[in-house]
Formats: C-alpha cells, sequence, structure tokens
C-alpha cells in the first residue's frame, strides 16, 4: 500500500511543496530512503522507528520504501521525521491517511516529541500559496507559522502521539491563535549619547532619510562606531511587508524563537573583518543567506573596512547596486535579497592618528596610500557619503546641554522617506537610494546655477557617470529633509560636501 503525505521544503529561502510517499512491500525488512536525501534526512530512519515505538504503536516488519517527491530537488535537514512517521502508519493502517489539504513537519526525538525546525515562516507561507488549508507543526514554531497570515490553520504539536490522537478522531488538537506582538521593553542606542560631531550627525540622518551608503573617516575613539550604531534607532519603521522579508531570511537562517517570530526591528549586522567571502554572500554546499542577506532591510555595518578581505569587499559590488545576489553552487543555484545600507568605518591610516591635532602619526605617504589603498576605487565611488569624523574637543564632552534624541531625528527622516514612498509609488522603489538611472533623470532636475555647480564638482572631483548620479540622489534626500519640491544649488552644495574627502583626493587621486 502506499500512502502520500504532503510536507514542504526549503530552496533559498524559499518554500515548495514536498509529498512523502511511503509504501510497504514484502521481502527482508529494510527501511529505504530515495528522492535526494541529504545524511540528516537519511538518519531520520533511526528517529522515526524510535518514535514510532514511543507511542505505542507497531513498527512494521516489512519493507519500507520512502520517497519524497520531486526527487529532482535535494532534501535536507530533519523536517521529514513527521511525515515519515505518520506515512508508515497509514500504510500498515493504525491511522487514516490525512487530508492532502493539510501539511506536516517536524523533527522527531526518539521519545516522539518534537522539536523545532528551521525556516518554518518561508515554509509556511509555501503552504498558504500551494492551497493548504491546515499546517501540522512543532509547538515552538507555531506562533512562526501563524505569520503566514489568514486562510492557514496552524496546529501545534508538542508531540507525535498527540497527533495521532487527533488524526484517530480521539483528542481534537487545538489551532494556534495568530502571534501578537509584545510590547519591546529593550531600548534601541540613542543618537542623544553623541557629544558634538554635528557634522556627522547631520550625515547620518541623510543617510538615513534615503537609504544611502556612508563611509566614516576618522581616529581612533572619534566615536564612529558609536554613532553608526545608533543609526538603526533613528530609520522608520518597517512596513510589514519588509519584516515578513526579513524574517524569512533569519528563518531560515535559524535565528528566530517562538516568543520573537518577527523581526520588528531593522537589522543590524556588524561582521568581523576575519570573515570569508562565502560567509559575507551566502554560500555552503546547498547555499544559505549570508550577512549581506541577513542585513536585508536594514543595515551593514564595517568596522575597520581595510582590513577586511579584498575578495569579500569586492563581492559587495555588484549586491549595492541590484540589491539582490546570486549563488551558485554544485547543489544549486540561488537568488537571496540583500537590500541594505553600507555603513563602513576606517582609521585614515595605519596608526589611525593621521590628520590629529597631537600630530602624533608617524607614517610615511607611502605607508597611508597602502593603508587607503587597501579599498579599490570602483567600491569607494559606490559609497554615497564620505564623512571626516573629528577627535571631539573637552568642551563638547562635558556640556551640560542634552543632544537630540533619535526620536526627534527619526521623525524627520519618517517624513522624508513617506515623500519618497509617495514619489515612487508603484514601481517597487522604496527610497532615494534606490532610484533607476531615468529616475534620477526625472526627479533630480536642477537649474542654471545647480547645473554650474555639478559641472563644477563633476570636473573637479573626478566623477564617474556612476557618482554623478550618486551625488543628485543625496541632493534629492537634502531637498526632501528640507520639505523643498526641487533640488535647489544649496541642497546640491551640501551633497558635493559629502562626496569630497581630502584623504582619497590627496592618496587615491579620486
Amino acid at each position: 500500500m502506499v500512502v502520500t503525505i504532503r510536507s514542504l521544503g526549503i530552496s533559498g529561502i524559499t518554500g515548495y511543496g514536498v509529498s512523502v510517499e511511503c509504501a510497504l512491500s514484502g521481502g527482508l525488512p529494510a527501511f529505504d530512503v530515495v528522492g535526494l536525501p541529504d545524511a540528516a534526512v537519511r538518519e531520520s530512519r533511526e528517529r522515526v522507528r524510535s518514535a514510532v515505538k514511543s507511542c505505542g504503536a507497531k513498527f512494521p516488519v516489512s519493507r519500507i520504501t520512502v520517497n519524497l517527491a520531486p526527487a529532482a530537488l535535494r532534501k535536507e535537514g530533519t523536517i521529514y521525521d513527521l511525515p515519515m512517521l505518520l506515512g508508515i502508519l497509514a500504510a500498515q493502517q493504525d491511522i487514516p491517511a490525512p487530508s492532502g489539504e493539510a501539511a506536516f513537519l517536524g523533527e522527531l526525538s526518539l521519545t516522539g516529541a518534537l522539536r523545532p525546525v528551521s525556516g518554518m515562516l518561508p515554509m509556511a507561507m509555501a503552504a498558504r500559496r500551494l492551497g493548504f488549508r491546515e499546517i501540522y507543526v512543532p509547538a515552538e514554531n507555531a506562533a512562526e507559522a501563524t505569520l503566514a497570515g489568514e486562510g492557514l490553520t496552524v496546529y501545534p504539536v508538542a508531540h507525535a502521539g498527540e497527533l495521532l490522537a487527533h488524526l484517530r478522531g480521539e483528542q481534537a488538537l487545538s489551532p494556534a491563535a495568530p502571534w501578537q506582538p509584545e510590547e519591546d521593553d529593550v531600548p534601541m542606542p540613542d543618537l542623544k549619547d553623541v557629544m558634538g560631531q554635528e557634522n556627522v550627525r547631520r550625515a547620518l540622518e541623510i543617510a538615513a532619510a534615503g537609504g544611502h551608503s556612508i563611509l566614516l573617516v576618522g581616529s581612533p575613539g572619534s566615536g564612529k562606531s558609536m554613532m553608526a550604531r545608533r543609526l538603526p534607532s533613528i530609520l522608520p519603521e518597517m512596513t510589514r511587508q519588509e519584516a515578513l522579508e526579513s524574517t524569512e531570511i533569519w528563518s531560515v537562517a535559524g535565528m528566530t524563537d517562538s516568543r520573537h517570530p518577527l523581526l520588528r526591528r531593522r537589522p543590524f549586522r556588524s561582521p568581523h573583518h576575519t570573515l570569508s567571502a562565502p560567509a559575507m554572500t551566502g554560500g555552503g554546499s546547498v547555499p544559505r543567506p549570508g550577512e549581506i542577506s541577513l542585513a536585508h532591510n536594514g543595515v551593514l555595518f564595517l568596522d575597520e573596512l581595510p582590513e577586511f578581505q579584498p575578495s569579500v569587499l569586492e563581492s559587495l559590488r555588484q549586491p549595492l547596486e541590484d540589491g539582490e545576489v546570486t549563488v551558485t553552487r554544485a547543489a544549486a543555484t540561488v537568488t537571496l535579497p540583500s537590500r541594505f545600507m553600507l555603513v563602513a568605518a576606517m582609521n585614515p591610516c595605519r596608526c589611525g592618528w593621521y590628520g590629529h591635532p597631537s600630530g602624533r602619526c608617524r607614517c610615511t605617504p607611502q605607508q597611508i596610500q597602502r593603508y587607503v589603498g587597501r579599498i579599490s576605487g570602483p567600491m569607494l565611488d559606490r559609497m554615497d557619503l564620505y564623512v571626516e569624523v573629528p577627535s571631539v574637543d573637552f568642551a563638547s564632552m562635558r556640556r551640560r546641554e542634552e543632544p537630540e534624541s533619535s526620536a526627534q531625528v527619526r521623525r524627520r527622516v519618517s517624513e522624508a522617506r513617506a515623500v519618497q514612498t509617495d514619489r515612487f509609488a508603484g514601481t517597487g522603489v522604496s527610497c532615494n537610494a534606490r532610484m533607476s538611472p531615468d529616475m534620477v533623470g526625472r526627479c533630480c532636475q536642477l537649474d542654471s546655477a545647480g547645473e554650474k555647480i555639478l559641472q563644477g564638482a563633476f570636473e573637479r572631483l573626478g566623477l564617474t557617470a556612476r557618482g554623478h548620479d550618486r551625488l543628485l540622489r543625496v541632493a534629492r534626500t537634502i531637498a526632501d529633509l528640507a520639505g523643498e519640491e526641487n533640488i535647489s544649488p544649496v541642497h546640491l552644495a551640501e551633497a558635493v560636501q559629502y562626496r569630497s574627502l581630502p584623504l582619497f583626493r590627496d592618496f587615491l587621486s579620486l
């Protein structure tokens, strides 16, 4: 007898349907799993055997064949334990065959208890998309599965015995209630902790308002990392769609939990400079999300930028332009979303004190050029704002008045983002930094005075076509913050200021 149990799988961060076909036949006792299973799927045979006995059922003494269809896609993980158990018991008629409108997934312990699995949200959303009406999941995954929305009833299962009783009609399981967010009492780092640095605060506000990438250059202790870590506190709230997109990625990476199944704050990722290119972009024998995808809809902060391997930095170039990265491995090719704000920080030289008022830098021009030259011209060209972070003076550190808080800055940023949302409605573009070249031509028109300023900057700074468009995008954001419909020469001049840094001009001829 052949019984088919419906389940789900994941390719990249996208869920798809899987049919678990279980057949019992004569011959010597055996338990075979086919359909491109990985080691974790093959090992499920022993977990299923023990769980069946722990539930008080009889494990069949016959040849068992389990096929995971479609057989052309590689199956991995422990999510097929539960459907295998149900298929075997249904094949020997211990339980009625479940409805084809129900999907089952979960990892079994040897005692029959269900353990949580990764990637629940994309699989639940796939179940809803494929027309399933019910989904049975480990109890710890139920809150996350309810995020898939209406039309899909989620049943939390703590032990396989409970599910068997439900299918036999002995004791019904109760569906999970839709997850409701709790009040978040963990405070975010606030800009009011930053003393002085008014120019950097202004640059961060512009970057947040337009979704622009920003590079902070300054000596040790000037507050570069401190201010970068406060950038998420001034970014606008994520939309429901953005929260689901980011949560799907984190779910596949196994970084969600039953208490916080949905990301409500924009991600902030700060990887160490020793990470590899596959760790940054995504990789593994079967590609998994990397740091740039985990930072989707949020911030990727690279501290000590020149210390990263050149291959790691160059791997960011295409995702910064396209908002996605395609990872190819022998087992699969997947495209992962990677729309993030890049925030980088670096010292001006190896010792860190070049340009410091103390004059303690002892680096030669050749050493400074070698250090700064670790960042390629094409990578720097993709940064929207260059900001020099000066050392904080004593008076700023000791002043008594409290600086402007993140909440105050966030209100202005949100107002500017609202203008951009209206401007780009229906285009799929969310902020000025994502404008296409034709959008730049339509939305960033200049008067004659502005054209002269732009021409002068283009020739003096040696801008590329990419740099030209990025400068205009920043100017458009500055105008949005000012509540102006048109870009004035003042807005453009401020944008030019953020495109020029003496360090790069002197040592990289940019």
